[in-house]
C-alpha cells in the first residue's frame, strides 16, 4: 500500500515509556526500571491501519496507551496531524481525544453496568459537543447502533443484557460517535468467540471504509491481524523487531522472531496440520527487568552470534521496504534454514553466554 507522505496522520518517533517498579520484600524497598516500551518509531497514514503483534508484555499495550496520553512517555515524539502530544496538559489533551479513540479489550468490563448503551454512547457526545440537543444527542446514538449491526430499540437497556460481541459493537459505536479519525483497537477481539471475531474485524474493516478511519490494530492472533492490516509492525520487550507491508512480512519475513510467529498460526486444514514440522522458540521471555544486552531477541535465537551480544541492532530497510532490527537478516532466507532441537538450544547457549 502506497502512501504520499502528506497522508501521515500520526507520526511516533523513539517513544520510550518506563515505570518504576518496587521488588523490595515486607519492610524494605527496591526500586527497578522497566522500560516497556523502547525507542518505537512509526507512521499511521490516513485510511490505514497498522497492525502490532508479538507476544503478551511485549509493551503492544503500553504502547496504545502512550499514544493516547493515558500513560506518560519517558522520552520520544507523538505527532498527531504535524501537533506534538507529549508533554500537553490533560486538558489540551482531552481535546485532541475526539479524534483519536480507543476500543478495548474487554467489551464487558470497558461499558459502565448502570448505564444503559444509549448513555454509554451518549457520553462522548456530551462531552465534546454540549452544545447538542437531546433529539441531536438521541438521533446520533440510534444511527450509530444502525451503524454497528444493532436495534435502534435497544437503546435504553444495559450491557449485561447483551452477548460479548454485542457489547464489543456498542464500545465500538461508543468510540465513532464523535467522527474521530484515528481508532485504537487494544486486541478487541481476543475475548470473543471464532465465529464472532470475524463478525467485528469485517464490521471495522466496513466502518473504516466508510469512515475514512484510520486503525492501530492490537492483537495476538497473526491470521487476524494479516485479514485487518495494510502494514505489520512486530515487537518483542519494548523494541520493534521488524516492520513491513503486510504480505512482504507475511510471505518473507526477514526476523527470527517475526519468521517463528508466521510459522505458529495453524493451517485451516487438519491433515496438513498434523503433517507439518512446527519451529518453536527455546526458552522463556528474559524479565523486562533485567533485558539483555544487544539484541534483545538472542536469548532465544537460534542464529545468534557473539556480536548480537555487544550492539543494539539499528532497524535497517531492506531493498523490499522491510525495517528490520537483525545484523544477520541478510545471511537469513525461509524457515527451513531454522536449526533443529538440540542445534537450536546449543547455539542459544553459546549466544547467552
Amino acid at each position: 500500500m502506497t502512501q504520499a507522505q502528506g497522508d501521515v496522520v500520526l507520526k511516533v518517533r523513539d517513544l520510550k515509556v518506563q515505570f518504576l517498579i518496587d521488588t523490595g520484600r515486607f519492610f524494605s524497598h527496591e526500586y527497578h526500571t522497566i522500560q516497556a516500551v523502547d525507542g518505537v518509531s512509526f507512521d499511521v497514514h490516513r485510511g490505514e491501519t497498522l497492525g502490532v503483534v508479538g507476544e503478551s508484555g511485549c509493551g503492544k499495550s503500553t504502547l496504545a496507551r502512550a499514544i493516547l496520553g493515558l500513560v506518560q512517555p519517558k522520552s520520544g515524539s507523538v505527532s498527531w496531524l504535524g501537533e506534538e502530544l507529549v508533554g500537553l496538559s490533560e486538558e489540551a489533551f482531552r481535546n485532541k481525544r475526539r479524534d483519536i479513540q480507543m476500543i478495548f479489550q474487554d467489551p464487558s468490563g470497558s461499558l459502565d453496568p448502570r448505564m444503559t448503551i444509549g448513555e454509554i454512547i451518549a457520553e462522548p457526545l456530551r462531552t465534546f459537543y454540549p452544545h447538542m440537543s437531546e433529539l441531536q444527542v438521541g438521533e446520533r446514538v440510534r444511527g450509530m447502533l444502525q451503524m454497528v449491526g444493532l436495534l435502534p430499540d435497544q437503546i435504553n437497556r444495559y450491557p449485561h443484557e447483551f452477548s460479548g460481541g454485542q457489547c464489543q459493537r456498542v464500545g465500538i459505536a461508543r468510540a465513532l460517535v464523535v467522527n474521530p479519525k484515528l481508532v485504537v483497537c487494544d486486541e478487541p477481539v481476543s475475548a470473543l468467540d471464532v465465529s464472532v471475531q470475524a463478525q467485528i474485524v469485517n464490521l471495522l474493516k466496513d466502518l473504516q471504509k466508510k469512515l475514512n478511519l484510520s486503525l492501530i490494530f492490537i492483537a495476538h492472533d497473526l491470521s487476524v491481524v494479516r485479514h485487518v492490516s495494510d502494514r505489520v509492525l512486530v515487537m518483542y520487550l519494548g523494541q520493534t523487531m521488524e516492520m513491513a507491508d503486510r504480505d512482504q512480512i507475511y510471505l518473507h519475513p526477514r526476523h527470527p522472531y517475526t519468521q517463528v510467529l508466521i510459522e505458529s498460526v495453524p493451517i485451516p486444514d487438519p491433515g496438513l496440520e498434523r503433517e507439518r514440522t512446527r519451529r518453536t522458540i527455546a526458552g522463556d521471555i528474559p524479565s523486562p527487568l533485567h533485558p539483555p544486552s544487544g539484541c534483545v531477541f538472542r536469548t532465544r535465537c537460534p542464529f545468534a552470534v557473539e556480536a548480537c551480544a555487544k550492539q543494539r541492532p539499528a532497524l535497517e530497510t531492506t531493498e523490499h521496504g522491510t525495517q528490520v532490527a537483525c545484523i544477520r537478516a541478510d545471511d537469513l532466507g525461509d524457515l527451513s534454514q531454522w536449526p533443529d532441537g538440540d542445534e537450536a538450544s546449543t547455539e542459544v547457549s553459546n549466544a547467552s553466554e
